[in-house]
């Protein structure tokens, strides 16, 4: 999903058109980042915090760990933002250092055996399922549609955190979050080919789990 919030809040008109004033515009909010400026921090925070919040809530399923992730992000991309060459957007790079410090973490948290002993947060303080985007299946439907009412949405919700970690990045990526293929391949490190098979079969995992646990199939 294109995100161009970031890039909407310090406009840069030139006569390259509209592409090219979104790039330089985002190439000089980025070297602000890189000189610490502390107001192009704060910028940045605002332009993010929600979305790098709801991702890591989703990859982790618990607020007490999402809260203190969120707030290692911004940490790690402020330290970060110096070796960022611009090979994609501004906005896809936050998401794949958000995605692997997620994972990093979950690798801790299984080490710990932690991961199956936590309950996950109540459906009102997580991240709405509902917001997703619309996103085709095909025969397998999308995580948040396959079923409605408060029971159910726990139960997709706890199937998604029992995914392992690289379908789980996939799958709430694409179909909770809606970036594009290209997106995916960038934030992964992967071939678009191999993102799309790794999605069907977290797609597929996922509805097979719904299914054993609600003891009937979905269409």
């Amino acid at each position: 999903m294109a995100d161009r919030r970031d890039v909407a809040a310090h406009p840069v008109y030139l006569g390259g058109g509209v592409a090219d004033a979104e790039e330089q515009s985002e190439r000089k909010f980025i070297e602000r980042l890189a000189q610490r400026d502390e107001r192009a921090f704060n910028e940045l925070v605002e332009l993010y915090e929600t979305r790098v919040f709801r991702l890591v809530l989703r990859m982790l399923g618990r607020r007490d760990e999402a809260e203190d992730m969120a707030q290692e992000v911004f940490v790690q991309i402020f330290k970060a933002v110096s070796t960022f060459r611009g090979d994609s957007k501004l906005s896809t790079w936050i998401y794949r250092v958000s995605v692997n410090l997620c994972k990093n973490r979950m690798k801790y948290l299984a080490r710990r055996h932690s991961e199956g002993e936590d309950e996950l947060e109540p459906v009102a303080e997580r991240a709405a399922l509902d917001e997703a985007k619309g996103v085709t299946f095909g025969d397998i439907a999308q995580p948040d549609r396959m079923v409605e009412g408060y029971q159910i949405e726990r139960v997709v919700q706890q199937c998604i955190a029992e995914l392992e970690p690289d379908f789980r990045e996939v799958l709430i990526l694409r179909d909770l979050e809606d970036l594009s293929y290209e997106e995916l391949s960038e934030i992964t490190g992967l071939p678009d080919g191999t993102v799309k098979s790794r999605l069907h079969r977290a797609r597929s995992m996922l509805k097979a789990n719904v299914e054993r646990k609600m003891g009937e199939k979905i269409r």
